[in-house]
């Protein structure tokens, strides 16, 4: 914040020390030009002031610099740079009452949720690529239902503000059927008719642009396994005792808003899921990360070499490296979940699990 007064001063003190012939003080109409980036308007014109004096100073020094013709080129730069300031002042007040509105959408579609469901320890992660809206087409959900924890996780095809509509139809369809169906086919045409709903209020050129994939897992308390039905979502790793498994689908299943399409044929899969394994559960913007040289991130190469015993630092972990690996130039929104069983925690009792 003090730059454009040191930048005043060392202007000013080379004009003095330097000879007539070098003419430094023409620089100084850069200052309020800087002063207007960061500082409100009154400041910005004081500091225009103080280097008008200055100028005014110099020309005791050195009659004839053309001492006028720089005045008047600092009076001309500080009135532009005191309106840029204040365009500038009214843009970040903008963009604050977006970033509110972000906030509050961000809310609805991605509430806080508890970690903690018997033995099921749950954390995620979340990253917009519009850095302005702070929220995109990626979400989840996580429910404690009668029939276990039920994880749900999708990408609606697009970025920012506009993916939201759709994100928020299909999570808040699964936060209601997700504690009705026992089925999850059931519950997958359940999300499929939301999204289908929400999507014939703005119809499309072309259906195949309106569409999400999603995830659905099901982890029933007693453990010992999990259920998935994948529609078109990239699917999750499974880490458990050194050893990593992709899980893809053993019939792939519609992808949501594609019924009228390829139909509503959903499978369920079921795997072992033991004390201690690791789920992550992602979207495509973790994969399709790339570095400098349009290299993919390696995700199932990063996860084989995982050590973290909990959650939250596997997804710490991978929220670094990511950001490492594309120098932190991510285009794409980012969710993820990652899933642990502990043996250790106590049962189910029926009641909503606690934040850790």
């Amino acid at each position: 914040m003090m730059l454009p007064v040191m930048a005043a001063i060392l202007i000013a003190s080379l004009a003095f020390a330097t000879p007539r012939s070098v003419a430094i003080s023409r620089f100084l109409p850069a200052v309020p030009a800087l002063a207007a980036s960061m500082w409100p308007v009154l400041p910005t014109i004081l500091l225009g002031t103080f280097c008008l004096l200055l100028m005014i100073g110099l020309s005791f020094e050195f009659p004839d610099l053309g001492t006028w013709y720089t005045a008047g080129g600092i009076v001309a730069v500080t009135v532009a740079a005191a309106y840029g300031s204040h365009v500038r002042l009214q843009r970040e007040q903008t963009l604050f009452q977006v970033r509110l509105v972000a906030d509050a959408a961000q809310q609805v579609v991605l509430s806080p949720m508890a970690r903690c469901f018997g033995g099921v320890e749950v954390e995620s992660l979340y990253i917009a690529a519009a850095a302005e809206a702070r929220i995109g087409g990626d979400f989840y959900e996580v429910a404690e239902t009668r029939f276990g924890v039920r994880l749900l996780i999708g990408d609606v095809r697009g970025k920012g503000l506009p993916a939201v509509g759709a994100a928020a139809a299909v999570v808040n369809s699964f936060r209601e059927a997700a504690y009705d169906h026992p089925d999850l086919c059931d519950l997958a045409r359940r999300l499929e008719s939301s999204s289908a709903r929400y999507t014939a209020a703005f119809p499309p050129d072309d259906l195949v642009e309106r569409f999400a994939t999603a995830l659905l897992v099901e982890i029933p308390y007693e453990g010992g396994h999990i259920k998935i039905l994948n529609c078109g979502h990239p699917p999750p790793l499974l880490l458990g005792h050194g050893r990593l498994r992709v899980l893809r689908p053993s019939d792939p299943s519609p992808l949501l808003n594609l019924r009228e399409l390829i139909g509503d044929q959903y499978t369920v899969d079921t795997v072992t899921f033991g004390p201690g394994d690791q789920l992550l559960l992602y979207t495509d913007g973790v994969t399709e990360a790339r570095d400098h040289a349009g290299e993919f991130f390696p995700l199932a190469e990063w996860m084989e070499r995982q050590t973290a015993t909990r959650p939250r630092e596997l997804l710490d972990a991978l929220h670094h490296d990511l950001l490492h690996h594309s120098s932190g130039g991510l285009d794409d929104d980012i969710a993820a979940l990652a899933v642990r069983w502990n043996e250790d925690a106590a049962p189910y009792t029926g009641q909503r699990g606690r934040a850790a």
